[in-house]
């Protein structure tokens, strides 16, 4: 067999893999005023699920814009907040303050309408952007080989120098999808899903430390890393996707 037919192969394989299973789960954003223990409730799950998934060691410490993973949901639900009255109360005090600032905008806003269109047009090319920091890295190492062609190869990830055995973890939270070595190419490898169609592929393993249908958490150890099938030194592939197309890591990683 060719090497090119080698290639396409091996993409087939995958993507069969990646898109046998239907999503599992969704993201929820937290506003301000929610908590771990609303979330749950409102989804129907566990509130110490929640917590193990995304690695929650305190739940009191719970941020605003912080994604949570919320397994086996289909559909983003409305959760109470608990900060709605205090907030009311806060905003009284202030009235004075508030309309004094209204009252020195007020002209500034009149003379600088023109740039609103400006502002507008800057704000919506840079939420296009890829979200970075989504992923965090599954490993501490010097990345050998970055995303896109490189000589005469063409790398759908990166590949990360590791010695034998070093600890793998979960670049985000999500569902395990496959565990096993019948993808030639990937020796071990492991598949996570996540939520908003996204997937990270871990390859090269000395040994798998999860299952099919575990779900982890976020910085969860999931695979000690290994050789490549091909006898290069030990190192870890990483590959993140969106849908069927692989997109750099580089660009969703703190």
């Amino acid at each position: 067999m060719s090497r090119t037919a080698l290639n396409s192969l091996i993409l087939i394989l995958c993507s069969a893999v990646l898109f046998a299973c239907a999503p599992t789960g969704i993201y929820h954003t937290v506003q301000p005023g929610q908590t771990l223990y609303r979330i749950a409730r409102t989804y129907k799950v566990e509130e110490s699920r929640l917590a193990s998934i995304n690695n929650i060691k305190d739940p009191k410490q719970l941020k605003a814009s912080q994604r949570i993973f919320i397994p086996g949901a289909t559909r983003k639900l409305h959760v109470p907040s608990t900060s709605v009255t205090s907030n009311k109360s806060t905003s009284s005090p202030s009235r004075k303050t508030t309309t004094t600032a209204e009252a020195q905008a007020k002209p500034s806003t009149v003379k600088t309408a023109p740039r609103k269109t400006t502002t507008t047009a800057k704000e919506s090319v840079t939420t296009s952007k890829p979200a970075k920091g989504l992923f965090v890295w599954p490993a501490k190492g010097k990345v050998l080989n970055k995303f896109g062609k490189q000589g005469q190869k063409v790398y759908k990830g990166i590949e990360i120098n590791l010695k034998k055995g070093s600890t793998v973890t979960a670049a985000a939270s999500g569902k395990v999808i496959y565990s096993g070595n019948a993808i030639p190419g990937y020796g071990n490898l492991v598949i996570l899903e996540h939520s908003d169609s996204f997937f990270s592929i871990y390859g090269y393993n000395h040994k798998n430390l999860v299952e099919i249908d575990d779900f982890v958490g976020q910085g969860e150890k999931i695979a000690l890393s290994g050789l490549p099938p091909n006898g290069q030194s030990a190192r870890l592939h990483f590959e993140i996707r969106k849908g069927k197309s692989a997109v750099n890591p580089i660009l969703y990683l703190p």
